[in-house]
């Protein structure tokens, strides 16, 4: 009963933010002004913005972008990192509680499917994937509630490995509004190094994986 109840006010919640129109935003200002008018709760606001997300697949890039360009690089990145761990353990948690009726609703979706050997190297998958920005943040979470991975290494290893990519796109949104600046300049070039990095780790992961695929086998 609990569960149920608790599934249906964030199902209320998600409606609220459908008819206000700020889940079909997609442009950081258009988040930035939505937040900001909600004055002294703007902070609590964009954290449960980014809580709320994955229940849409609403790009977390683009919440990132709009907290550093809101709040700045500092602050910003404080509430991205904890909007980013509330919205990957309500995703976690959902697809642990309602198991085979979250993985029917997200049949389209590219799900990352973890092996039960990876259980105990649960830590260091979920670290490295975080390390990749190229998957979908929202993919990780769900996938891993799926798997015997145990939360404490799920929270922990995104914690950590989100940290790169989050630095990353809060220094980028807080440096918009100097467009053309060198700041501006350094903060894309940080982006495309990522990219690159993200590019070479998804290749050692997808090696890591097929290990351990391997070993299970035998």
């Amino acid at each position: 009963m609990k569960k149920a109840l608790l599934f249906l006010a964030f199902g209320l919640l998600m409606f609220f933010f459908y008819r206000s129109g700020i889940l079909s935003f997609e442009q950081v200002e258009a988040i930035k002004a939505f937040v900001l008018s909600f004055g002294m709760y703007a902070p609590l606001i964009f954290i449960v913005l980014f809580t709320l997300a994955p229940l849409v697949f609403f790009p977390d890039g683009i919440l990132a972008l709009a907290g550093g360009l809101i709040f700045g690089f500092t602050i910003g990145s404080v509430y991205i990192i904890v909007g980013a761990l509330c919205g990957g353990s309500l995703s976690f948690f959902l697809a642990r509680w309602y198991g085979k009726k979250m993985h029917a609703k997200l049949s389209n979706e590219k799900l990352i499917h973890f092996h039960r050997s990876v259980q105990s190297h649960g830590f260091l998958m979920i670290l490295l994937l975080r390390l990749v920005p190229l998957v979908p943040f929202n993919i990780i979470s769900y996938s891993a509630g799926f798997s015997t991975i145990r939360y404490r290494d799920f929270f922990f290893a995104t914690f950590l490995g989100m940290m790169p990519g989050v630095f990353v796109y809060a220094n980028i949104g807080a440096k918009t509004l100097a467009f053309g600046t060198a700041d501006f300049w350094i903060s894309i070039a940080l982006m495309v190094l990522l990219v690159i990095v993200s590019m070479l780790l998804r290749g050692y992961v997808q090696k890591r994986v097929k290990r351990y695929e391997t070993r299970e086998l035998h």
